[in-house]
């Protein structure tokens, strides 16, 4: 049942009502005979009615069934309006229908509160209506306050997502609960009113945008806009009825387009779209004074695609176009499937009128979204889905990505926080891997994001990246279209800093990340309030830092920070589960963690080994530097891991190495080899990889 209105007794009330009886309800139906639309009963008319005028040849018999078990399962409960409580599943599933949803939809719509609050169990759903229909209502189902606790709302949601990332037909059940439930909430408490809209403003309405049910959206927007902003809701309203005669200036727009279509022999369907309450207050804090036009769009419907192009041609020939106004969705449809063509002109007396263009089709998906795309998992041609799996061509990238980000949050109220972050994002760009496939990153990502998307927990490893083709630091902001050639070290020794916090945007970056620092204390930026005591280490000989350990009950890794070679002095400091993390003596880190009470352990090195280094080289500039010193690196068996070069400074250029070398010992050798190549004046040891920063 639907806490936001309800009866506060119905809940008790029901866990006595007597078990619903699914074959009597099965007989009672039969006695009724075939269900046509005429027998259906009176209540469930509108829906029927709504649903034959998108799908005429459904068939009605589930539908039928499934109000009869939701008439019978719900008598005796009552909303907080006072009206029966079968009005809100009938109400859900009639703004369904309207959508243009298809039968199994609107079956688990009827049956969608029947699990949580009546005597109705899933089995009995899904042995009557099927396992599909039990799905959906499993996953509109809400978890018990009881069970859970504070933590019941977003482990609900939780659970919703993850039903939805299988069907996103849950979803859009769940959109249409909740408009409905706006509708009515004025019966609530102010207090609780609020806190519904503000669960709506930021997790129901951002899914309904990505899902592309623009209907929904809409007048989501407008309900939440008067419950939490009522002043400005109010202005607006009185706004548009100051107005309401703006339309005059649209129609005659709308009259010179048909004439200018008709004469060009485009068959086309024009009509006038007033803006909702929120879309005129945004127009109101974009332009200080509106224009009698704003209050409205104007649409145009074709039959074909090419159609909307020749429209397009037509109107900015026999118009004055607005060209910072054009966009091409056609062409590059948004993430959450919308299309249309974009435009603005301006007619002789100056007044500028928006118009959007596109076909019936795409219409019907720009305001419906996915609901409008029917049921996306019937077999292509009869063919079975392999081992039963199902593949949603609806699924896109930025619930993929939710959908995983999620599994390492086991804590709810990191969950809640997070995927509020996560739908706050409010556009998708789309980045190509270095392999040529497509990645969906929300707007600002940047490198780190880009890393974590593509590796998961292997991007701990990341070490740079090269964005079309060049070097680029990890913090670098990704565009919609660049090409992302994530760089991963080869061991297992890396790791995060605490700096690419800075520059994560997306959820499972920065999940990924703090999970690492908060397991590797040594990898810290500042020290922390108390000292961490690790485990003790058993007494003996000190530790070797190459490969050779000399206390089996130890492994050693060498600290990304500072990135210590032989012969440097070194120290090291013990970690959780009985490691030890090894760092040059002059590192700022062995400072740090001193002054905070952690105890050294003495290490040393045994026999020379490869190992890692980050060196610096200042130079001035000249033609084939970069060329000569990769030479010369190279000559010294050295191999390049990844290198960035700073734009030239003053004539000064400052190249950033890290290098794998075969042997530690021949370190001293590879900086004079460097330091010879005609221009360079110094090489030294960096304390930190140029490549995270």
């Amino acid at each position: 049942m639907s806490a936001e209105a309800t009866n506060p007794g119905a809940h008790s009330r029901r866990r006595g009502r007597p078990r619903i009886d699914l074959r009597r309800l099965g007989r009672a139906a039969a006695l009724l005979g075939p269900t046509g639309r005429d027998r259906l009963p009176d209540a469930i008319g509108h829906v029927v009615e709504a649903h034959r005028a998108h799908h005429p040849d459904a068939d009605l018999a589930p539908l039928h069934k499934a109000y009869l078990l939701a008439e019978a399962s719900h008598r005796g409960q009552f909303r907080k309006s006072g009206e029966p409580y079968i009005t809100h599943p009938l109400a859900v599933t009639l703004i369904l229908a309207e959508l243009g949803a298809e039968t199994t939809t609107l079956t688990a719509s009827l049956l969608h509160d029947t699990v949580e609050d009546t005597e109705v169990t899933l089995d009995q759903v899904k042995e009557e209506f099927g396992a599909e229909v039990g799905y959906l209502v499993d996953g509109v189902t809400k978890l018990e306050k009881v069970d859970y606790g504070a933590a019941a709302e977003p482990e609900t949601f939780r659970k919703m997502l993850v039903a939805t990332g299988n069907d996103v037909r849950v979803m859009s059940i769940k959109l249409a609960d909740r408009l409905h439930n706006m509708r009515t909430l004025t019966v609530m408490r102010p207090e609780k009113q609020a806190r519904i809209a503000r669960v709506t403003r930021d997790v129901l309405i951002p899914l309904a945008e990505r899902l592309g049910v623009q209907a929904l959206k809409s007048e989501l927007e407008d309900l939440v806009f008067a419950i939490l902003h009522p002043e400005e809701y109010e202005r607006t309203r009185a706004l548009i009825a100051e107005n309401a005669t703006s339309c005059t200036a649209l129609a005659a727009f709308a009259d010179d387009f048909r004439a200018a279509l008709r004469e060009a022999g485009i068959s086309a369907e024009v009509l006038i779209r007033p803006r909702h309450f929120v879309s005129v207050h945004r127009v109101c804090l974009k332009r200080s004074q509106l224009r009698s036009t704003d209050f409205g769009r104007l649409l145009i419907l074709v039959s074909e695609d090419a159609d909307c192009y020749a429209v397009l041609g037509e109107l900015h020939t026999c118009f004055t176009p607005v060209i910072s106004e054009f966009k091409d969705f056609i062409a590059a449809p948004k993430f959450n499937l919308y299309q249309s063509l974009h435009t603005a002109v301006a007619g002789p007396d100056g007044a500028v009128a928006e118009v959007l263009i596109r076909t019936h089709q795409m219409h019907k998906v720009a305001e419906a979204g996915v609901v409008a795309l029917g049921n996306p998992y019937v077999p292509v041609d009869g063919a079975e889905p392999v081992d039963g799996e199902r593949a949603d061509p609806t699924r896109p990238g930025w619930l993929s990505r939710l959908l995983e980000w999620q599994q390492s949050t086991p804590d709810p109220d990191t969950f809640w926080t997070s995927l509020r972050a996560d739908l706050a994002q409010d556009r998708e760009i789309t980045v190509f891997r270095a392999d040529g496939r497509a990645l969906g990153l929300p707007a600002g990502a940047t490198c780190v994001d880009a890393a974590y998307a593509q590796y998961g927990e292997a991007a701990h490893a990341c070490i740079g990246a090269r964005v079309n083709g060049r070097l680029a630091t990890l913090s670098t902001v990704l565009g919609d279209g660049d090409t992302v050639h994530v760089l991963l070290a080869q061991d297992s020794a890396s790791g995060p800093s605490p700096q690419w916090l800075d520059h994560a945007r997306t959820p499972a970056a920065r999940i990924a990340i703090t999970s690492w620092l908060d397991t590797h204390p040594e990898g810290a930026a500042a020290p922390s309030a108390a000292p961490r005591r690790p485990a003790p280490l058993p007494a003996g000989r000190p530790v070797s830092a190459n490969a050779v350990v000399d206390l089996p009950e130890a492994t050693v890794r060498l600290a990304g920070c500072c990135t210590p070679v032989p012969p440097d002095a070194v120290t090291g400091f013990p970690v959780r589960g009985g490691a030890v993390t090894v760092h040059r003596q002059e590192c700022p880190a062995v400072a740090r963690m001193t002054g905070v009470g952690r105890e050294p352990v003495p290490v040393r090195w045994g026999d020379a080994a490869e190992c890692r280094v980050t060196l610096v080289a200042e130079s001035f500039g000249r033609p084939r530097l970069l060329a000569d010193l990769t030479e010369a690196i190279a000559g010294q068996g050295a191999a390049v891991v990844s290198a960035t070069v700073e734009p030239p400074a003053q004539q000064r250029v400052r190249h950033t190495y890290t290098l794998q070398l075969p042997d530690a010992a021949g370190l001293p050798a590879l900086m004079r080899a460097m330091r010879d190549v005609p221009g360079v004046y110094d090489v030294s040891r960096t304390q930190h990889p140029a490549a995270t920063a």
